[in-house]
């Protein structure tokens, strides 16, 4: 215990608020307020659903939030600044998923793809696309390989420059759909290509496969899939989870809600991915218009949640709201399930 009264506190000057998932549980929600009162001597401490500082940001108090991350994408109504719980939806088709996409389109690609990341390559000769790579690979002595995590990292890296520059989303319409004037949107897609280069040189102008990966989020029929990777269920997409989402909410609302989404998400930013959702919801709810606000800013995308917490602790009328470490030890990590709703 000596240990304990002794060891740093960094936090005994200031207050701390937190972000949390919505679908957070009691005791998944008691513990933060336990680390940083007892252990990091925090004065006050609050916790916010991270649907609600994504709202805040954007300067909305109600909104219906569609955070698309790496794990997992959610949705999220909140209104008057209160989230919906009923409304709260989720789905493991985002960032990560799309990346097992493309593993897949290029494992199964004539000739496959390949997915050689930078630290491998020792040197690299200029081929013409479609050609096989001409690169000399970095060897090491035995013992001192790299993890396989750290590959995995590095080749994530690749795929995520991949998504950055090459990967977008078919819009309008579906890319399993035809064209109005004949023909499929599939044969469209082939004549929009665009050229990436691996970090070993191989090179190709890739057509469907730029649409391939992320089409499932909206159709889960050109979904890849494996005996490791199955098959996604209808209502993972991004469009049933708005409908489940608005579905479990007061009919009264759904209109301002639709009136007021906010994308945000490292993985929203893939390009069109906003425009093909405001079709899709326009095609599902024509009666009420449709309004999707994201921001520009790459950084304002990823890190909305910490950005409407800063807006939140910020505010004059918010000093009433802390938690203070006086009534936490007067009632327990439990007091955080009573205030922080």
């Amino acid at each position: 215990m000596e240990g304990v009264e002794t060891q740093e506190r960094p936090l005994e000057e200031n207050p701390l608020i937190m972000s949390e998932a919505a679908w957070n549980n009691g005791k998944g929600r008691e513990k933060p307020i336990e680390i940083a009162i007892e252990n990091w001597g925090a004065p006050a401490f609050w916790l916010a659903r991270s649907g609600v500082l994504s709202a805040f940001s954007a300067g909305k108090p109600s909104a219906l939030v569609i955070d698309i991350g790496a794990s997992s994408t959610s949705v999220t109504p909140v209104h008057d600044g209160i989230m919906l719980r009923k409304g709260v939806t989720r789905s493991p088709l985002a960032g990560n998923y799309v990346s097992d996409q493309l593993r897949l389109l290029f494992s199964t690609a004539q000739p496959p793809v390949p997915l050689t990341p930078h630290y491998l390559v020792n040197s690299k000769t200029p081929v013409d696309a479609g050609a096989p790579s001409q690169a000399t690979y970095r060897t090491f002595p035995p013992g001192t390989e790299p993890h396989p995590s750290f590959r995995a990292l590095q080749e994530e890296r690749v795929l995520t420059e991949f998504k950055e520059s090459v990967v977008a989303v078919w819009g309008p319409g579906r890319l399993g759909g035809h064209q109005a004037q004949g023909g499929t949107n599939l044969d469209l897609a082939r004549t929009h290509t665009r050229p990436f280069e691996m970090p070993d040189g191989y090179n190709q102008l890739f057509g469907v496969e730029r649409y391939r990966p992320v089409e499932s989020l909206f159709d889960v029929k050109m979904a890849l899939s494996d005996a490791s990777h199955p098959a996604p269920s209808t209502n993972q997409t991004l469009t049933a989870l708005v409908q489940q989402s608005l579905a479990g909410v007061d009919v009264d609302i759904r209109p301002h809600l639709l009136a007021n989404i906010v994308v945000v998400g490292g993985s929203s930013l893939i390009y069109g991915l906003n425009d093909r959702l405001k079709n899709e919801l326009e095609a599902l709810y024509p009666g009420p218009r449709v309004r999707i606000f994201s921001p520009g800013s790459v950084v304002e995308r990823k890190f909305s949640s910490w950005i409407g917490g800063s807006i939140l602790a910020s505010l004059g009328t918010f000093h009433q709201m802390w938690i203070s470490k006086k009534e936490y030890d007067e009632h327990g990590a439990g007091i955080v399930e009573k205030r922080c709703k």
